[in-house]
């Protein structure tokens, strides 16, 4: 397995989600820092949009709007002319804050949600994924998923792999045409590492931020770990790939335990490296 080390990029965030990189800048929310950012390859930063709510995941619909996933009102909002614009409310059809979500080329959202209370303590609980279709229909595509977080589809649109946090484990299902979810079956069992954002690269590889083991890891279809990117003491969170040929990391980390996410500090930033291997596109 090969190991790489990480540079920071910036810093100064509460605590970062949803990377996305789209037209030379990487978009991400800032989760408890309540706001949507813009950060450029020399680590410049844009606040986009405050979001009252807590914002996770982010995507785009394919005439290029932003969409993003409020997470305590349950809802997805386009984002037009600077102003939240109500995409979706889907809050009938979940039991707890959603967080994140992937968007495919039909502009079709994926969005998944904790299930429990994390923060507030409750035992965990099994739950749903729901489709948001790009005219903002949503209904319920997958259930008795543990903590589904970290969703990526593949460039041919065909196949949706998510992260089951709680479950320790990759699972990918076949996508339909009409946006239904079939064939639930594992892709990857992780040993034990807990996986939250993900992203997938040019070779069919899953990248994970495995919260539980110190680094993000790249993980092959049934199971192989090809390589690690270590991030020490701090948490790793989520990862896209991006900059101008595909080929930089981008690596969200958290300094601090567990119980201080939701508590408002600065500690999460952005971090980087090199792959060999590019980005699919997904996320």
């Amino acid at each position: 397995m090969i190991t790489q080390q990480l540079e920071v990029l910036a810093g100064e965030f509460a605590f970062l989600e949803g990377p996305r990189w789209r037209d030379g800048k990487l978009w991400l929310s800032d989760v408890f820092g309540k706001a949507i950012y813009t950060v450029t390859a020399d680590g410049a930063r844009t606040k986009i949009l405050d979001v009252p709510k807590g914002p996770s995941g982010l995507g785009f619909l394919p005439d290029k709007t932003p969409v993003f996933a409020s997470m305590a009102d349950r809802c997805l909002y386009k984002i037009v002319n600077g102003q939240m614009v109500l995409h979706a409310d889907i809050s009938k059809l979940v039991n707890s804050d959603i967080n994140d979500m992937v968007i495919d080329a039909k502009g079709n959202a994926y969005v998944g949600n904790m299930g429990y209370d994390l923060f507030g303590g409750e035992e965990m609980k099994p739950t749903n994924m729901i489709l948001v279709t790009a005219e903002g229909k949503a209904r319920e595509v997958a259930d008795g998923l543990a903590f589904p977080n970290g969703p990526v589809i593949t460039p041919d649109g065909k196949i949706l792999i998510v992260a089951e946090s709680f479950g320790r484990k990759l699972t990918a299902f076949d996508i339909q045409a009409d946006g239904s979810l079939k064939n639930q079956r594992l892709f990857a069992d992780l040993d034990g590492a807990e996986p939250d954002g993900i992203c997938l690269d040019a070779e069919g590889a899953v990248w994970l931020a495995a919260i539980n083991r110190g680094g993000f890891l790249r993980v092959k279809e049934g199971g192989e770990v090809t390589h690690k990117i270590e991030t020490g003491k701090r948490m790793a969170i989520a990862c896209t790939l991006g900059g101008a040929d595909g080929h930089t990391f981008y690596a969200l980390t958290f300094g601090g335990a567990f119980k201080e996410i939701s508590k408002g500090g600065r500690n999460s930033r952005i971090e980087t490296t090199r792959v060999e291997v590019g980005a699919s596109g997904s996320p």
